[in-house]
Protein backbone atom coordinates (compact mmCIF):
# COMPACT_ATOMS: atom_id res chain seq x y z
CA UNK A 1 0.00 0.00 0.00
CA UNK A 2 1.63 3.23 -1.20
CA UNK A 3 0.53 6.26 1.01
CA UNK A 4 2.65 9.02 0.69
CA UNK A 5 2.46 12.15 2.24
CA UNK A 6 0.68 13.95 -0.68
CA UNK A 7 -1.95 11.98 0.38
CA UNK A 8 -1.85 12.43 4.14
CA UNK A 9 -2.07 16.21 3.03
CA UNK A 10 -5.07 15.76 0.94
CA UNK A 11 -6.65 13.43 3.70
CA UNK A 12 -6.44 16.08 5.61
CA UNK A 13 -7.16 19.15 4.34
CA UNK A 14 -10.32 17.43 2.83
CA UNK A 15 -11.74 16.57 6.28
CA UNK A 16 -11.02 19.67 7.89
CA UNK A 17 -12.53 21.49 5.38
CA UNK A 18 -15.75 19.71 5.84
CA UNK A 19 -15.85 19.75 9.24
CA UNK A 20 -14.99 23.34 9.65
CA UNK A 21 -18.19 23.95 6.76
CA UNK A 22 -19.90 21.74 9.07
CA UNK A 23 -19.43 24.05 12.46
CA UNK A 24 -19.97 27.19 9.89
CA UNK A 25 -23.32 25.49 8.69
CA UNK A 26 -24.22 24.79 12.61
CA UNK A 27 -25.52 28.27 13.96
CA UNK A 28 -29.21 27.00 13.86
CA UNK A 29 -32.40 28.32 16.29
CA UNK A 30 -31.45 26.47 19.28
CA UNK A 31 -35.00 24.38 19.89
CA UNK A 32 -36.59 21.36 17.90
CA UNK A 33 -37.37 23.25 14.67
CA UNK A 34 -34.19 24.72 14.19
CA UNK A 35 -32.41 21.71 15.57
CA UNK A 36 -33.99 18.44 13.77
CA UNK A 37 -35.57 20.52 10.83
CA UNK A 38 -33.67 23.82 10.30
CA UNK A 39 -36.73 25.59 10.83
CA UNK A 40 -38.12 24.11 7.61
CA UNK A 41 -36.42 26.43 5.54
CA UNK A 42 -34.23 23.92 3.00
CA UNK A 43 -34.23 24.80 -0.22
CA UNK A 44 -35.55 21.80 -2.41
CA UNK A 45 -32.25 20.75 -4.33
CA UNK A 46 -30.26 20.56 -0.95
CA UNK A 47 -33.36 18.48 0.05
CA UNK A 48 -32.00 16.12 -3.07
CA UNK A 49 -28.47 15.83 -2.15
CA UNK A 50 -29.36 15.33 1.50
CA UNK A 51 -31.41 12.60 0.42
CA UNK A 52 -29.31 11.12 -1.83
CA UNK A 53 -25.92 11.52 0.84
CA UNK A 54 -28.13 9.96 3.36
CA UNK A 55 -28.66 6.74 1.20
CA UNK A 56 -25.37 7.02 -0.61
CA UNK A 57 -22.80 5.74 3.16
CA UNK A 58 -19.24 4.47 2.87
CA UNK A 59 -20.71 1.13 2.64
CA UNK A 60 -22.02 2.14 -1.05
CA UNK A 61 -18.74 3.59 -2.50
CA UNK A 62 -16.74 0.92 -0.44
CA UNK A 63 -18.44 -2.38 -1.28
CA UNK A 64 -20.99 -1.65 -4.20
CA UNK A 65 -17.71 -2.11 -6.96
CA UNK A 66 -16.38 -5.00 -4.94
CA UNK A 67 -20.57 -6.60 -5.54
CA UNK A 68 -19.94 -5.86 -9.27
CA UNK A 69 -16.90 -7.65 -9.07
CA UNK A 70 -17.74 -10.64 -7.46
CA UNK A 71 -21.50 -10.80 -8.36
CA UNK A 72 -22.29 -8.85 -11.78
CA UNK A 73 -24.43 -6.09 -11.83
CA UNK A 74 -27.83 -7.18 -10.66
CA UNK A 75 -27.16 -5.84 -7.34
CA UNK A 76 -28.74 -2.67 -9.68
CA UNK A 77 -32.32 -4.43 -9.78
CA UNK A 78 -32.71 -3.88 -5.82
CA UNK A 79 -32.86 -0.32 -7.24
CA UNK A 80 -36.00 -0.56 -9.82
CA UNK A 81 -38.75 0.02 -7.35
CA UNK A 82 -37.00 3.18 -6.56
CA UNK A 83 -38.76 5.43 -8.93
CA UNK A 84 -42.80 3.91 -8.04
CA UNK A 85 -42.24 4.17 -4.21
CA UNK A 86 -41.00 7.86 -4.79
CA UNK A 87 -44.25 8.31 -6.00
CA UNK A 88 -46.35 6.52 -3.54
CA UNK A 89 -44.52 8.54 -0.71
CA UNK A 90 -45.15 12.01 -2.63
CA UNK A 91 -48.60 10.85 -2.88
CA UNK A 92 -49.45 9.13 0.74
CA UNK A 93 -46.85 9.79 3.11
CA UNK A 94 -45.73 13.70 2.47
CA UNK A 95 -49.03 15.47 2.80
CA UNK A 96 -50.10 13.87 5.94
CA UNK A 97 -46.19 14.98 7.62
CA UNK A 98 -46.51 18.08 6.08
CA UNK A 99 -50.17 19.07 7.32
CA UNK A 100 -49.52 18.18 10.33
CA UNK A 101 -46.23 19.53 11.18
CA UNK A 102 -44.57 16.70 12.69
CA UNK A 103 -40.95 16.15 13.49
CA UNK A 104 -41.31 12.45 13.55
CA UNK A 105 -43.27 10.06 11.02
CA UNK A 106 -44.27 8.61 14.47
CA UNK A 107 -46.28 10.92 16.02
CA UNK A 108 -48.76 10.67 13.22
CA UNK A 109 -49.33 6.90 14.67
CA UNK A 110 -50.51 8.20 17.81
CA UNK A 111 -53.12 10.39 16.54
CA UNK A 112 -54.01 7.04 14.24
CA UNK A 113 -54.12 4.56 16.69
CA UNK A 114 -52.88 5.20 20.11
CA UNK A 115 -49.44 5.85 22.46
CA UNK A 116 -48.11 2.55 22.48
CA UNK A 117 -48.33 2.10 18.48
CA UNK A 118 -46.30 5.35 18.06
CA UNK A 119 -43.54 4.38 20.94
CA UNK A 120 -43.06 0.36 19.17
CA UNK A 121 -42.60 2.24 15.80
CA UNK A 122 -40.59 4.35 16.93
CA UNK A 123 -38.29 1.42 18.92
CA UNK A 124 -38.11 -0.81 15.62
CA UNK A 125 -37.36 2.39 13.85
CA UNK A 126 -34.24 2.61 16.45
CA UNK A 127 -33.15 -0.78 16.75
CA UNK A 128 -33.40 -1.01 12.85
CA UNK A 129 -31.08 2.23 12.39
CA UNK A 130 -28.73 1.98 15.17
CA UNK A 131 -27.75 -1.23 13.81
CA UNK A 132 -27.51 -0.13 10.01
CA UNK A 133 -25.31 2.77 11.55
CA UNK A 134 -22.82 0.76 13.89
CA UNK A 135 -22.06 -0.90 9.44
CA UNK A 136 -21.78 2.61 8.16
CA UNK A 137 -19.72 3.93 10.95
CA UNK A 138 -16.89 0.24 10.63
CA UNK A 139 -16.59 1.07 7.18
CA UNK A 140 -14.25 4.24 6.76
CA UNK A 141 -12.02 2.35 9.85
CA UNK A 142 -12.05 -0.76 8.19
CA UNK A 143 -9.82 1.55 5.22
CA UNK A 144 -7.08 2.39 7.73
CA UNK A 145 -6.98 -1.01 9.11
CA UNK A 146 -6.58 -3.06 5.82
CA UNK A 147 -4.87 -0.58 4.47
CA UNK A 148 -2.55 1.09 6.87
CA UNK A 149 -2.75 -1.43 9.89
CA UNK A 150 -4.16 1.36 12.01
CA UNK A 151 -6.36 -0.73 15.25
CA UNK A 152 -9.84 -0.98 14.41
CA UNK A 153 -10.92 -0.30 17.58
CA UNK A 154 -9.19 2.89 17.81
CA UNK A 155 -9.64 4.20 14.20
CA UNK A 156 -13.45 3.22 15.15
CA UNK A 157 -13.65 5.73 18.29
CA UNK A 158 -11.12 8.31 15.95
CA UNK A 159 -14.02 8.40 13.01
CA UNK A 160 -17.08 8.53 14.97
CA UNK A 161 -15.72 11.22 17.18
CA UNK A 162 -14.56 13.31 14.98
CA UNK A 163 -18.08 13.10 12.77
CA UNK A 164 -19.56 13.67 16.33
CA UNK A 165 -18.44 17.81 16.04
CA UNK A 166 -20.68 19.06 13.79
CA UNK A 167 -23.46 16.56 14.43
CA UNK A 168 -23.83 17.26 17.35
CA UNK A 169 -23.39 20.94 17.26
CA UNK A 170 -25.42 21.83 14.33
CA UNK A 171 -28.20 19.06 13.88
CA UNK A 172 -29.88 18.90 10.79
CA UNK A 173 -28.55 22.19 9.23
CA UNK A 174 -24.88 21.58 9.68
CA UNK A 175 -26.05 17.62 8.34
CA UNK A 176 -28.18 19.05 5.06
CA UNK A 177 -25.28 21.61 4.00
CA UNK A 178 -22.16 19.42 4.56
CA UNK A 179 -23.60 16.62 2.34
CA UNK A 180 -24.35 19.24 -0.10
CA UNK A 181 -20.21 19.80 -0.46
CA UNK A 182 -19.25 15.94 0.05
CA UNK A 183 -21.94 14.55 -2.63
CA UNK A 184 -20.11 16.68 -5.24
CA UNK A 185 -16.85 15.66 -3.54
CA UNK A 186 -17.90 11.95 -3.59
CA UNK A 187 -19.04 11.40 -7.22
CA UNK A 188 -15.78 13.36 -8.66
CA UNK A 189 -13.30 11.05 -7.06
CA UNK A 190 -15.66 7.78 -7.51
CA UNK A 191 -15.70 8.60 -11.82
CA UNK A 192 -11.73 9.72 -11.50
CA UNK A 193 -11.10 6.02 -10.03
CA UNK A 194 -13.19 4.79 -12.87
CA UNK A 195 -11.27 6.66 -15.56
CA UNK A 196 -7.92 5.61 -13.83
CA UNK A 197 -9.00 2.51 -14.29
CA UNK A 198 -9.94 2.52 -17.89
CA UNK A 199 -6.79 4.47 -18.71
CA UNK A 200 -4.71 1.56 -17.05
CA UNK A 201 -6.15 -0.87 -19.57
CA UNK A 202 -3.17 -2.56 -22.24
CA UNK A 203 -3.44 -0.85 -25.27
CA UNK A 204 -6.29 -1.74 -27.85
CA UNK A 205 -7.96 -2.09 -24.82
CA UNK A 206 -11.06 -0.31 -24.89
CA UNK A 207 -14.32 0.54 -23.16
CA UNK A 208 -16.11 -1.68 -25.60
CA UNK A 209 -13.65 -4.60 -25.37
CA UNK A 210 -13.68 -4.36 -21.69
CA UNK A 211 -17.52 -4.54 -21.49
CA UNK A 212 -17.71 -7.45 -23.98
CA UNK A 213 -14.94 -9.55 -21.48
CA UNK A 214 -16.62 -8.73 -18.12
CA UNK A 215 -19.76 -9.46 -20.39
CA UNK A 216 -18.58 -13.00 -21.42
CA UNK A 217 -17.68 -13.35 -17.71
CA UNK A 218 -21.20 -13.30 -16.81
CA UNK A 219 -20.45 -9.83 -14.75
CA UNK A 220 -23.21 -7.53 -16.58
CA UNK A 221 -26.05 -9.43 -15.95
CA UNK A 222 -28.11 -6.33 -15.03
CA UNK A 223 -31.73 -8.12 -16.05
CA UNK A 224 -32.12 -11.64 -14.30
CA UNK A 225 -35.41 -13.55 -14.10
CA UNK A 226 -34.58 -15.28 -10.97
CA UNK A 227 -36.00 -19.36 -12.41
CA UNK A 228 -33.95 -22.00 -12.68
CA UNK A 229 -34.95 -25.75 -14.30
CA UNK A 230 -36.51 -26.15 -11.13
CA UNK A 231 -38.43 -23.01 -11.20
CA UNK A 232 -38.24 -19.40 -9.42
CA UNK A 233 -35.68 -19.41 -6.85
CA UNK A 234 -36.52 -17.60 -3.62
CA UNK A 235 -33.58 -17.55 -2.21
CA UNK A 236 -31.88 -15.86 -4.73
CA UNK A 237 -31.08 -12.46 -3.75
CA UNK A 238 -31.46 -9.81 -6.70
CA UNK A 239 -33.30 -10.79 -9.83
CA UNK A 240 -36.02 -8.32 -11.49
CA UNK A 241 -38.59 -9.42 -9.41
CA UNK A 242 -37.45 -8.57 -6.13
CA UNK A 243 -35.83 -5.86 -7.01
CA UNK A 244 -39.18 -4.44 -8.68
CA UNK A 245 -41.51 -5.74 -5.62
CA UNK A 246 -39.22 -6.29 -2.42
CA UNK A 247 -37.26 -3.56 -3.53
CA UNK A 248 -40.82 -1.18 -3.37
CA UNK A 249 -41.37 -1.96 -0.32
CA UNK A 250 -38.16 -1.56 1.19
CA UNK A 251 -37.61 1.88 -0.32
CA UNK A 252 -41.09 2.76 0.24
CA UNK A 253 -40.65 1.79 4.21
CA UNK A 254 -37.11 3.73 4.24
CA UNK A 255 -38.21 6.63 2.87
CA UNK A 256 -41.91 7.10 3.96
CA UNK A 257 -41.43 5.70 7.89
CA UNK A 258 -37.51 5.75 8.07
CA UNK A 259 -36.87 8.87 10.47
CA UNK A 260 -33.27 9.71 8.76
CA UNK A 261 -35.02 10.59 5.71
CA UNK A 262 -38.30 11.54 6.48
CA UNK A 263 -36.27 14.19 9.21
CA UNK A 264 -34.38 15.15 5.12
CA UNK A 265 -37.48 16.50 3.28
CA UNK A 266 -39.08 17.77 6.23
CA UNK A 267 -37.08 20.35 6.42
CA UNK A 268 -38.00 21.19 2.72
CA UNK A 269 -39.30 25.13 2.83
CA UNK A 270 -42.84 23.41 1.07
CA UNK A 271 -44.52 20.14 0.61
CA UNK A 272 -43.90 20.60 -3.18
CA UNK A 273 -40.24 20.95 -2.41
CA UNK A 274 -40.34 18.28 -0.42
CA UNK A 275 -42.10 16.08 -3.48
CA UNK A 276 -39.79 17.83 -6.05
CA UNK A 277 -36.60 16.87 -3.95
CA UNK A 278 -37.50 13.16 -3.68
CA UNK A 279 -38.79 12.99 -7.39
CA UNK A 280 -35.27 13.91 -8.50
CA UNK A 281 -33.86 11.50 -6.45
CA UNK A 282 -35.92 8.73 -8.03
CA UNK A 283 -35.10 9.69 -11.15
CA UNK A 284 -31.21 10.40 -10.55
CA UNK A 285 -30.27 7.36 -8.06
CA UNK A 286 -30.27 4.20 -10.46
CA UNK A 287 -28.21 5.81 -12.92
CA UNK A 288 -25.97 6.65 -10.59
CA UNK A 289 -26.13 3.57 -8.55
CA UNK A 290 -25.82 1.82 -12.19
CA UNK A 291 -22.32 3.90 -12.82
CA UNK A 292 -21.07 3.22 -8.95
CA UNK A 293 -21.55 -0.56 -9.87
CA UNK A 294 -19.71 -0.03 -13.15
CA UNK A 295 -16.52 1.04 -11.90
CA UNK A 296 -16.22 -2.82 -10.27
CA UNK A 297 -16.66 -4.00 -13.79
CA UNK A 298 -14.01 -1.78 -14.79
CA UNK A 299 -11.72 -2.79 -11.99
CA UNK A 300 -12.44 -6.53 -13.06
CA UNK A 301 -11.42 -6.25 -16.45
CA UNK A 302 -8.24 -3.79 -15.39
CA UNK A 303 -7.51 -7.15 -13.35
CA UNK A 304 -7.46 -9.38 -15.74
CA UNK A 305 -5.04 -7.97 -17.48
CA UNK A 306 -2.82 -7.13 -14.99
CA UNK A 307 -1.77 -9.15 -11.67
CA UNK A 308 -4.81 -9.73 -9.32
CA UNK A 309 -4.21 -10.66 -5.82
CA UNK A 310 -5.22 -13.70 -4.41
CA UNK A 311 -6.87 -12.26 -1.29
CA UNK A 312 -7.68 -8.58 -1.42
CA UNK A 313 -7.91 -8.36 2.34
CA UNK A 314 -4.73 -6.64 2.49
CA UNK A 315 -4.43 -7.08 6.56
CA UNK A 316 -5.46 -10.61 6.09
CA UNK A 317 -3.09 -11.64 3.68
CA UNK A 318 0.21 -10.29 5.78
CA UNK A 319 -0.95 -12.13 8.90
CA UNK A 320 -1.27 -15.04 6.73
CA UNK A 321 2.11 -14.75 4.65
CA UNK A 322 3.59 -14.22 8.70
CA UNK A 323 1.94 -16.89 10.38
CA UNK A 324 2.47 -20.74 10.53
CA UNK A 325 0.40 -21.12 7.09
CA UNK A 326 2.89 -19.38 5.30
CA UNK A 327 4.20 -21.40 3.06
CA UNK A 328 0.68 -23.53 2.18
CA UNK A 329 -0.61 -19.64 1.50
CA UNK A 330 2.62 -18.58 -0.59
CA UNK A 331 2.26 -21.93 -2.64
CA UNK A 332 -1.84 -21.28 -3.20
CA UNK A 333 -0.94 -17.85 -3.74
CA UNK A 334 1.73 -18.91 -6.46
CA UNK A 335 -0.80 -21.54 -8.71
CA UNK A 336 -3.41 -19.04 -8.72
CA UNK A 337 -0.86 -16.48 -10.45
CA UNK A 338 -0.03 -18.73 -12.87
CA UNK A 339 -3.70 -19.88 -13.69
CA UNK A 340 -4.39 -15.86 -14.00
CA UNK A 341 -1.42 -15.44 -16.11
CA UNK A 342 -2.85 -17.98 -18.34
CA UNK A 343 -6.18 -16.38 -18.62
CA UNK A 344 -4.32 -13.47 -19.78
CA UNK A 345 -3.25 -14.93 -22.92
CA UNK A 346 -6.15 -16.29 -23.63
CA UNK A 347 -8.24 -12.47 -22.88
CA UNK A 348 -5.39 -10.81 -25.53
CA UNK A 349 -6.34 -12.97 -28.05
CA UNK A 350 -10.13 -12.65 -27.34
CA UNK A 351 -9.40 -8.90 -27.29
CA UNK A 352 -7.61 -9.70 -30.44
CA UNK A 353 -10.62 -11.19 -32.11
CA UNK A 354 -12.94 -8.71 -30.76
CA UNK A 355 -11.22 -6.40 -33.11
CA UNK A 356 -11.55 -7.94 -36.18
CA UNK A 357 -14.88 -9.40 -35.73
CA UNK A 358 -13.43 -13.39 -36.09
CA UNK A 359 -16.54 -14.97 -34.77
CA UNK A 360 -15.18 -18.71 -34.59
CA UNK A 361 -12.07 -17.61 -32.78
CA UNK A 362 -14.57 -15.42 -30.22
CA UNK A 363 -16.52 -18.33 -29.67
CA UNK A 364 -13.40 -20.52 -29.17
CA UNK A 365 -11.75 -17.75 -26.99
CA UNK A 366 -15.02 -17.55 -24.51
CA UNK A 367 -15.43 -21.42 -24.20
CA UNK A 368 -11.36 -21.10 -22.73
CA UNK A 369 -11.91 -18.13 -20.40
CA UNK A 370 -14.73 -19.66 -18.98
CA UNK A 371 -12.43 -23.00 -17.98
CA UNK A 372 -10.22 -20.03 -16.85
CA UNK A 373 -13.02 -18.71 -14.80
CA UNK A 374 -13.82 -22.14 -13.26
CA UNK A 375 -9.89 -22.67 -12.40
CA UNK A 376 -9.00 -19.64 -10.62
CA UNK A 377 -12.66 -19.89 -8.80
CA UNK A 378 -11.65 -22.88 -7.52
CA UNK A 379 -7.71 -21.90 -6.50
CA UNK A 380 -9.13 -18.80 -4.38
CA UNK A 381 -11.33 -20.81 -2.93
CA UNK A 382 -8.53 -22.58 -1.40
CA UNK A 383 -6.85 -19.55 -0.83
CA UNK A 384 -9.59 -18.43 1.47
CA UNK A 385 -9.83 -21.93 3.23
CA UNK A 386 -5.74 -20.81 3.92
CA UNK A 387 -6.79 -17.11 5.40
CA UNK A 388 -9.78 -19.06 7.71
CA UNK A 389 -6.91 -21.37 8.45
CA UNK A 390 -4.63 -18.24 9.58
CA UNK A 391 -7.49 -16.19 11.38
CA UNK A 392 -10.28 -18.55 12.59
CA UNK A 393 -12.28 -15.23 13.51
CA UNK A 394 -12.15 -14.41 9.62
CA UNK A 395 -15.37 -15.39 7.27
CA UNK A 396 -12.70 -15.48 3.96
CA UNK A 397 -14.84 -12.69 2.32
CA UNK A 398 -12.85 -10.36 0.84
CA UNK A 399 -15.49 -8.50 -0.92
CA UNK A 400 -15.05 -4.89 0.74
CA UNK A 401 -11.72 -4.50 0.31
CA UNK A 402 -11.81 -5.38 -3.21
CA UNK A 403 -11.97 -1.47 -4.70
CA UNK A 404 -10.01 -0.48 -1.43
CA UNK A 405 -7.10 -2.54 -2.74
CA UNK A 406 -7.16 -1.22 -6.27
CA UNK A 407 -6.89 2.45 -5.36
CA UNK A 408 -3.86 1.54 -2.81
CA UNK A 409 -1.82 -0.68 -5.45
CA UNK A 410 -2.37 1.30 -8.81
CA UNK A 411 -4.02 4.71 -7.96
CA UNK A 412 -1.76 7.96 -8.10
CA UNK A 413 -0.35 9.73 -5.26
CA UNK A 414 -2.71 12.37 -3.80
CA UNK A 415 -5.81 10.45 -5.66
CA UNK A 416 -4.98 8.14 -3.40
CA UNK A 417 -5.91 10.35 -0.31
CA UNK A 418 -8.99 12.03 -2.07
CA UNK A 419 -10.36 7.88 -2.65
CA UNK A 420 -9.71 7.47 1.07
CA UNK A 421 -11.30 11.01 2.37
CA UNK A 422 -14.41 10.03 0.10
CA UNK A 423 -15.06 7.03 2.15
CA UNK A 424 -14.74 8.94 5.46
CA UNK A 425 -17.17 11.58 3.66
CA UNK A 426 -19.98 9.07 2.52
CA UNK A 427 -19.87 7.45 5.83
CA UNK A 428 -20.45 11.31 7.66
CA UNK A 429 -23.05 11.98 4.89
CA UNK A 430 -25.28 8.77 6.37
CA UNK A 431 -24.60 8.69 9.51
CA UNK A 432 -24.95 12.60 10.70
CA UNK A 433 -28.47 11.85 9.73
CA UNK A 434 -28.98 9.13 11.55
CA UNK A 435 -28.04 10.06 14.21
CA UNK A 436 -29.92 13.50 13.85
CA UNK A 437 -33.03 11.12 13.60
CA UNK A 438 -32.42 8.64 16.00
CA UNK A 439 -31.91 11.63 18.30
CA UNK A 440 -35.29 13.39 17.03
CA UNK A 441 -37.23 9.94 17.57
CA UNK A 442 -35.82 9.98 21.58
CA UNK A 443 -36.48 13.06 22.56
CA UNK A 444 -39.70 13.24 20.41
CA UNK A 445 -41.23 9.94 20.98
CA UNK A 446 -40.53 9.33 24.25
CA UNK A 447 -38.75 12.46 26.00
CA UNK A 448 -40.94 14.93 25.20
CA UNK A 449 -44.15 12.27 24.96
CA UNK A 450 -43.45 10.78 28.50
CA UNK A 451 -41.96 12.92 30.79
CA UNK A 452 -44.58 14.77 32.95
CA UNK A 453 -41.71 17.89 33.50
CA UNK A 454 -42.46 20.53 31.45
CA UNK A 455 -39.18 22.08 29.88
CA UNK A 456 -38.57 25.00 27.78
CA UNK A 457 -37.43 25.38 24.31
CA UNK A 458 -33.72 25.79 24.70
CA UNK A 459 -33.88 22.76 27.45
CA UNK A 460 -35.25 20.61 24.76
CA UNK A 461 -32.56 21.79 22.23
CA UNK A 462 -30.25 20.82 25.04
CA UNK A 463 -31.79 17.75 25.56
CA UNK A 464 -31.41 17.12 21.89
CA UNK A 465 -27.75 17.45 21.56
CA UNK A 466 -27.15 15.62 24.67
CA UNK A 467 -29.27 12.55 22.58
CA UNK A 468 -27.34 12.66 19.59
CA UNK A 469 -24.23 12.10 21.38
CA UNK A 470 -25.34 9.23 23.49
CA UNK A 471 -26.43 7.64 20.04
CA UNK A 472 -22.92 8.32 18.50
CA UNK A 473 -21.40 6.56 21.26
CA UNK A 474 -23.95 3.73 21.01
CA UNK A 475 -23.46 3.50 17.35
CA UNK A 476 -19.45 3.94 17.98
CA UNK A 477 -20.12 0.78 19.95
CA UNK A 478 -22.35 -1.23 17.83
CA UNK A 479 -19.33 -0.53 15.14
CA UNK A 480 -17.75 -3.07 17.00
CA UNK A 481 -19.87 -6.19 15.96
CA UNK A 482 -20.13 -5.18 12.53
CA UNK A 483 -16.85 -6.34 11.10
CA UNK A 484 -17.69 -9.89 10.45
CA UNK A 485 -21.44 -10.20 8.79
CA UNK A 486 -20.50 -12.54 6.22
CA UNK A 487 -22.09 -10.30 3.52
CA UNK A 488 -20.72 -7.48 1.19
CA UNK A 489 -21.05 -4.52 3.84
CA UNK A 490 -23.79 -3.23 1.31
CA UNK A 491 -25.92 -6.29 1.23
CA UNK A 492 -25.45 -6.24 5.69
CA UNK A 493 -26.86 -3.08 6.10
CA UNK A 494 -30.27 -3.39 3.82
CA UNK A 495 -30.54 -6.87 5.37
CA UNK A 496 -30.55 -5.48 8.70
CA UNK A 497 -33.18 -2.70 7.50
CA UNK A 498 -34.96 -5.61 5.84
CA UNK A 499 -36.26 -7.46 9.36
CA UNK A 500 -37.66 -4.50 10.66
CA UNK A 501 -38.81 -2.61 7.87
CA UNK A 502 -41.64 -4.63 6.37
CA UNK A 503 -43.95 -4.84 9.85
CA UNK A 504 -42.95 -0.87 10.01
CA UNK A 505 -44.48 -0.20 6.55
CA UNK A 506 -47.35 -2.25 7.51
CA UNK A 507 -48.57 -0.28 10.52
CA UNK A 508 -47.88 2.68 8.19
CA UNK A 509 -50.71 0.94 5.51
CA UNK A 510 -52.94 0.07 7.76
CA UNK A 511 -52.84 3.72 9.22
CA UNK A 512 -53.53 5.15 5.78
CA UNK A 513 -55.96 2.87 3.93
CA UNK A 514 -57.63 0.44 7.01
CA UNK A 515 -59.52 3.60 9.11
CA UNK A 516 -61.91 0.66 11.06
CA UNK A 517 -58.64 -1.12 12.02
CA UNK A 518 -57.61 0.54 15.70
CA UNK A 519 -54.51 0.29 17.89
CA UNK A 520 -54.66 -2.76 20.21
CA UNK A 521 -55.49 -4.77 16.75
CA UNK A 522 -52.28 -2.96 14.79
CA UNK A 523 -49.76 -3.49 17.96
CA UNK A 524 -50.55 -7.06 18.14
CA UNK A 525 -50.65 -7.49 14.78
CA UNK A 526 -46.86 -5.89 14.11
CA UNK A 527 -45.32 -8.07 17.20
CA UNK A 528 -46.77 -10.97 15.24
CA UNK A 529 -45.46 -9.90 11.92
CA UNK A 530 -42.09 -9.23 13.43
CA UNK A 531 -41.92 -13.14 14.67
CA UNK A 532 -42.92 -14.14 11.41
CA UNK A 533 -39.87 -11.64 9.46
CA UNK A 534 -37.52 -13.11 11.91
CA UNK A 535 -38.74 -16.97 11.75
CA UNK A 536 -38.41 -16.96 7.78
CA UNK A 537 -35.00 -15.27 8.25
CA UNK A 538 -33.51 -17.44 10.41
CA UNK A 539 -34.76 -20.70 8.34
CA UNK A 540 -33.51 -18.98 5.11
CA UNK A 541 -37.07 -19.74 3.55
CA UNK A 542 -36.56 -16.34 1.03
CA UNK A 543 -34.06 -14.03 0.36
CA UNK A 544 -33.90 -11.05 2.43
CA UNK A 545 -35.86 -8.30 -0.38
CA UNK A 546 -38.52 -10.56 0.41
CA UNK A 547 -39.05 -10.00 4.08
CA UNK A 548 -40.52 -6.24 3.48
CA UNK A 549 -43.28 -7.61 1.51
CA UNK A 550 -43.84 -10.40 3.87
CA UNK A 551 -43.68 -8.21 7.22
CA UNK A 552 -45.93 -5.21 5.46
CA UNK A 553 -48.70 -7.82 4.12
CA UNK A 554 -48.66 -9.74 7.69
CA UNK A 555 -49.38 -6.77 9.36
CA UNK A 556 -52.58 -6.54 7.23
CA UNK A 557 -53.52 -9.15 7.64
CA UNK A 558 -53.46 -10.16 11.44
CA UNK A 559 -54.75 -6.61 11.84
CA UNK A 560 -57.97 -7.16 10.13
CA UNK A 561 -58.13 -10.58 11.61
CA UNK A 562 -57.43 -9.29 14.54
CA UNK A 563 -59.65 -6.40 14.29
CA UNK A 564 -63.26 -8.00 15.35
CA UNK A 565 -61.61 -9.13 18.61
CA UNK A 566 -59.73 -6.06 19.31
CA UNK A 567 -62.66 -3.63 19.50
CA UNK A 568 -61.71 0.45 19.42
CA UNK A 569 -62.72 3.90 19.18
CA UNK A 570 -61.67 5.13 16.07
CA UNK A 571 -58.71 7.46 16.33
CA UNK A 572 -59.14 10.77 14.75
CA UNK A 573 -56.23 12.50 12.94
CA UNK A 574 -55.82 15.89 13.92
CA UNK A 575 -54.49 18.34 11.82
CA UNK A 576 -52.15 21.09 13.09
Amino acid sequence: MNFSRLDWIVLAVTLLCIILYGVYKSRATKDLDGYFLNDRQTPWWIVMLSIMGTQASAVTFLSAPGQAYTDGMRFVQYYFGLPLAMVVVCIFFVPIFRRLKVYTAYEFLEQRFDLKTRLLTSLLFMLSRSLSTGISIIAPALVLHSMLGWDLTITNIFMGGLLLIYTTTGGAKAVAYTQQLQFVVIYAAMFAAAWWAIRMLPEGVGVSEALHISGKSGKLNVITSGFTENGFDWKDRFNIWSGVIGGLFLTLSYFGTDQSQVGRYLTARSEGESKLGLLLNGVVKVPLQFGILLIGIFIFSFYQFHKTPAYFNLAEERNAKSGKYAGEYIAAETQYQQLQEEKRGTLGELAAAIKVNDETAISRYREELQLHEVAAKRQRDSVKAIIRKANPGSDGNDTNYIFLRFVGDTLPNGLVGLIIAIIFLAAWGSIAPALNSLASSTMVDYHKRLTKRPITPLQEYKWSKRYTLLWGIVCIIMAQFAYNLGNSLIEAVNILGSLFYGPILGIFLVAFWLKRVGGHAVFTAAALAEVVVLTVYFLKIVSFLWLNVIGALAVILFSLVLQPFCPAKKQVVKEG
